[in-house]
């Protein structure tokens, strides 16, 4: 046990030397120290019990990227202002999120989802989208969320003979 509190403690005064901005309270710890032999990888000094975990800055900026594109369509939905959601509709095109209104297209299952119809007499609407209730938005290609929205059906008429 004493063996890993050492290993431990190691690992944290590496740690701390390495993310010292202060290179000179570096230079003055380490005079003070006894002199120690730096290891020639991190890894080296985590021991066997201990992983190094390392993040790759990319997927980090992606990750916090999706969260606050999540964040600020969770605001949208709840803003009570009209100006206020159109501000964030507005930055989050400027970022490649899109909302998805798709009145007039054919009505897609696997792209939209039906809150209702509306009758019609024209068959030429049957199977449109006629209105969007609640947009949608696309990470450039990727749906995030599907529009909620109606869609035209034509009336049933009467049985031919």
């Amino acid at each position: 046990m004493s063996g890993g509190r050492a290993e431990g403690a190691a690992v944290r005064d590496w740690l701390r030397r390495r993310s010292s901005l202060d290179r000179g309270t570096e230079r003055a710890a380490a005079a003070s120290e006894p002199a120690a032999e730096e290891p020639a990888e991190p890894d080296a000094e985590l021991g066997a019990d201990m992983t190094a975990v390392r993040i790759d800055p990319l997927d980090q900026a992606l990750s916090e990227r999706t969260e606050l594109i999540r964040l600020c369509l969770y605001a949208l939905d709840r803003a009570r202002s009209s100006g206020v959601a159109e501000r964030i509709a507005e930055g989050l095109d400027g970022v490649g999120v899109t909302r998805l209104r798709p009145e007039g297209l054919p009505f897609d299952p696997a792209r939209h989802e039906a809150g209702g119809t509306v009758a019609t007499d024209d068959p030429a609407l049957d199977g449109l989208v006629a209105e969007t209730e609640v947009p949608g938005f696309a990470d450039r290609d990727q749906v995030l969320r599907a529009p909620v929205v109606t869609v035209y059906q034509v009336r049933p008429g009467p049985a031919a003979s």
